[in-house]
């Protein structure tokens, strides 16, 4: 059984460091996350002010969540980041993170510049969607 199959369309930019689609093979069941968030063990936001170990936090949890339900990082179909702010380099800041970390599996995703996230001090929030095969423990 293999991974998510990556989609990249002709005619589009092909310099972008993500594919365009994804599909779920046959066989597979969908996990789906909550937005991943920078909150230690009791619930207090880690790293007030820095984009970037903000998101490295919060793509520890959502590797965590991912393993809970049986999945990787490598099986993931689509993510969508979240960062609470107006400054483009701020984005990619949390941008490069996630990208680190999904090395070279090249899901689509989706960055956004929001105004606010739901903890106090909280400015990254990623969510996922990913594909395992039927009968893999989660």
């Amino acid at each position: 059984m293999s991974g998510p199959q990556l989609v990249d369309v002709p005619g589009l930019y092909p310099g972008v460091p993500y594919a365009y689609a994804a599909t779920q093979p046959p066989g597979t069941r969908l996990v789906l996350t909550a937005g991943a968030c920078p909150l230690d063990a009791q619930g207090r936001v880690v790293a007030p002010g820095d984009v970037a170990a903000q998101a490295k936090v919060v793509m520890d949890h959502l590797e965590s969540a991912l393993r809970a339900a049986g999945a990787g990082l490598g099986d993931v179909l689509k993510s969508t980041v979240y960062v609470a702010s107006s400054r483009r380099q701020d984005l990619v800041a949390a941008w490069e993170v996630v990208q680190a970390r999904m090395g070279p599996h090249r899901a689509p995703s989706t960055l956004l510049g929001v105004t606010v996230l739901g903890w106090p001090d909280q400015l990254v929030e990623v969510e996922a969607m990913a594909a395992v095969p039927h009968g893999q423990p989660g």
